[in-house]
C-alpha cells in the first residue's frame, strides 16, 4: 500500500490499493492539533480522488482520522463516507493509547463505515488485538510486529512467544510450533536458532518465517471460523489458549468482546 498523489499514480502504475495523505498526530496528542490534522485529511482525501489515473483499476482509500475525540472521528466519518472510494482506513490509533481507548474507538469507526466496503485498521498486529478487532468488524490490518519481534528474537505461538535468545532453550530440541508446517519448524529446533542467534544472522531470517506464517495461519483461521459461523467458539478457544485462564484475559478484550455479544465464560473447541 502506497498514498497517492499525481506523481506516485504515474510512478506505480501497478499499485492495487493507494492510501490516500494525510495528517498523521500521535494517539495520545489532543486539542486543535487533532481537528486540524483531521480536517486537512478530509481535504487531501479530496486532492488524491482528483489525481488517481487509474481509478477503475487502483483502489483508493480514505484513512478515518480524529484520534480518540469521538466527535472528531464521527465528523470525518460522516465527510469520507460521502466519497466513493473502494474502502476505509482507521487511522490515528495504536500509537499508544490506552486500550479501553483503542477498542471503542475502532468500534466507532466500524459502526460508521459501509459493511459493503473493508475496513483495513491500520497499524495493528498483535494477535489478540487482530482476533478482538475482526469481531468488532475490521477486515484488513498491517503491522511491522511479526517481523520486528523476530528480529527481537522472540517466535510467534498461540500459547504467546518462546524468547529464543534466553538459555533455557539451549538444549530444547522439539520444534518452535510442533503444530506448524512452516519451513522453519519443519526444519530447524529451538536449540538449533538459539545458538544459530549467537553467530549467525540467519535465525532472523528463520524466525520471521515462522512469525509471518503464524500470522496468516492464525488470519486463515479467523476466516474459516466466520464462514462456518462457528467465529465465537474459535475466539473462546483462542482466548483459552492463549492465557489460560480467563482470569489473565485482558480487561479491555473481554469489555470489546461483549459489546459484540462474544462471552468468554466458557471455553469451546476451535
Amino acid at each position: 500500500m502506497v498514498p497517492v498523489c499525481s506523481s506516485v499514480s504515474r510512478v506505480l502504475p501497478g499499485s492495487d490499493i493507494m492510501m490516500q495523505l494525510d495528517d498523521v498526530v500521535s494517539s495520545t496528542i489532543s486539542g486543535p492539533r487533532v481537528e486540524e490534522a483531521m480536517y486537512r485529511s478530509i481535504r487531501w482525501l479530496d486532492r488524491c480522488i482528483a489525481a488517481n489515473r487509474n481509478p477503475e483499476k487502483q483502489n483508493l482509500f480514505a484513512i478515518i482520522q480524529g484520534g480518540l475525540d469521538s466527535g472528531l472521528r464521527r465528523k470525518c466519518l460522516e465527510e469520507m463516507t460521502q466519497r466513493d472510494v473502494p474502502g476505509f482506513a482507521i487511522g490515528g490509533l495504536s500509537g499508544g493509547e490506552e486500550k479501553d481507548h483503542f477498542w471503542r474507538m475502532v468500534t466507532l469507526s466500524t459502526d460508521h463505515l459501509p459493511r459493503e466496503k473493508p475496513r483495513y485498521l491500520m497499524g495493528v498486529g498483535y494477535a489478540v488485538d487482530l482476533v478482538v478487532c475482526v469481531a468488532l468488524g475490521c477486515d484488513m490490518f498491517d503491522c511491522v510486529f511479526p517481523t520486528r519481534t523476530a528480529r527481537f528474537g522472540s517466535a510467534l505461538v498461540p500459547w504467546g512467544s518462546l524468547p529464543l535468545k534466553s538459555k533455557q532453550f539451549a538444549k530444547d530440541f522439539k520444534a518452535i510450533d510442533e503444530k506448524c508446517d512452516c519451513p522453519t519448524c519443519k526444519r530447524f529446533t529451538r536449540a538449533y536458532l538459539h545458538a544459530l542467534f549467537k553467530k549467525d544472522t540467519a535465525a532472523l531470517h528463520h524466525l520471521t518465517i515462522h512469525n509471518i506464517a503464524y500470522q496468516l495461519n492464525l488470519m486463515r483461521s479467523v476466516r474459516e471460523s466466520i464462514l462456518e459461523q462457528r467465529f465465537p467458539q474459535f475466539v473462546q478457544h483462542f482466548m483459552k489458549t492463549m492465557y489460560g485462564s480467563k482470569e489473565k484475559y485482558p480487561r479491555w478484550a473481554v469489555e470489546a468482546l461483549s459489546s459484540v455479544n462474544i462471552t468468554l465464560e466458557r471455553t469451546c473447541a476451535p
